[in-house]
């Protein structure tokens, strides 16, 4: 007789039950922005969207204009704008850019969108 506590789980029953708990995981996202420019303009919809299509529910999404909070340049490491990055869930991922390409954004910050 087999004991239950023996029994391991195959590598698709893992993969299933990690892409499950992914698409529960609650996302904190930190958008660098140079003020009202294109790029950032741009940047700040297409993050929205994305967010809003994907994440519904389960995202929190931070603005931070440089030129009203420069210090955040220094603390963070952000040599361009406009910068996404990925606080949570681990681990920490940027992405530089206006983020129009969704299928890169979701595969750069590594995000199961949320099935629909």
């Amino acid at each position: 007789m087999i004991d239950s506590e023996d029994v391991k789980p195959t590598t698709t029953e893992l993969f299933e039950q990690s892409l499950s708990q992914s698409q529960e995981e609650y996302y904190t996202l930190r958008l660098y922005v140079s003020g009202t420019t294109l790029q950032s303009v741009t940047a700040l919809q297409n993050i929205k969207k994305i967010c809003e299509e994907h994440l519904q529910g389960r995202y929190e999404l931070e603005v931070i204009d440089i030129y009203q909070q420069t210090e955040a340049l220094i603390s963070e490491n952000i040599v361009a704008v406009p910068t996404l990055i990925k606080k949570l869930p681990m681990p920490l991922q940027k992405m530089i850019g206006n983020l129009s390409n969704t299928e890169k954004v979701l595969i750069g910050l590594n995000i199961v969108p949320k099935k629909k």
